[in-house]
């Protein structure tokens, strides 16, 4: 299943390949796509991925009424899936997941990765369940018949609006199109762009680049685009051959929405 480009997973390039509740697949092109504050090539887009396929599979799991929310996200890369990717751009990555475990208030999504039949990462989503909300029914795609932008800036309506010294910042411009259904920035969406901030100030000033290893992301409240929403990126610790960033999601209030770790290594 494709998506049309005026849904936030039409604008990421996401195809849904299988979908049932034992097991959901579906894929993101990656390659060639670049980190705005870096100009390196970046994995980001892969949490969006993540984000589709391992809350699909607990979507499936919810009763009657309920709806679901993530919680929670977590990434897992081999040393080489960067240069992997790079290598062979026009090959999207697929991930498959499945439902892991029982579900109480939250359940649990485990996924696998691949590039080119190549295990790249695993990955979980723990999804919440909610009431479902009343205007789901009225939801309509944001109005658009343009194609999707070909810049990762463009796809996640980012903008740099600082780069270098104590922070990597970028602002999350407000884009109906890249809203989920129920009327906040889509939690992939947030992701990727997490890993953008937070991969750019653990490269800071370097020569020879880390590749993010893990990305870890909680959900703390919803989270809008707006003139001050911004996502904010800052080095915890850099070493030789590896580093520790983390990054957050603020929204325009001044209040902290999503927050990230993020760990990378030299290959």
């Amino acid at each position: 299943m494709s998506y049309p480009p005026n849904t936030p997973l039409g604008r990421l390039g996401v195809e849904t390949l299988d979908e049932n509740p034992r097991r959901c697949v579906a894929s993101i092109p990656v390659g060639g796509l670049v980190n705005p504050l870096t100009g390196a090539p970046t994995i980001a887009p892969m949490a969006m991925l993540v984000d589709h396929v391992g809350g699909l599979v607990n979507h499936y799991r919810r009763e009657p009424g309920e709806w679901t929310v993530s919680s929670e996200l977590a990434l897992e890369l081999t040393p080489d899936a960067t240069a992997l990717i790079a290598a062979a751009p026009q090959i999207p990555v697929v991930a498959t997941g499945r439902p892991f475990g029982t579900r109480g208030a939250a359940a649990l999504g485990l996924c696998e990765l691949t590039h080119g039949g190549e295990l790249v990462a695993t990955a979980t989503v723990r999804s919440f369940y909610v009431r479902a909300p009343e205007d789901i029914a009225e939801w309509r795609p944001a109005p658009s018949a343009a194609a999707p932008p070909a810049g990762l800036a463009e796809k996640l309506a980012v903008r740099v609006a600082e780069s270098g010294g104590s922070a990597m910042v970028l602002q999350q411009l407000p884009d109906p199109v890249l809203n989920n259904l129920i009327g906040i920035v889509h939690g992939g969406v947030s992701s990727a762009a997490l890993e953008l901030v937070a991969s750019a100030a653990v490269n800071d000033g370097r020569a020879d680049p880390l590749h993010t290893a893990s990305l870890r992301v909680n959900f703390l409240r919803p989270f809008q685009g707006g003139t001050e929403s911004r996502y904010e990126g800052t080095a915890l610790r850099v070493g030789r051959s590896s580093g520790v960033g983390e990054a957050r999601a603020v929204g325009d209030d001044g209040e902290v929405a999503i927050i990230a770790r993020l760990t990378a290594y030299s290959r």
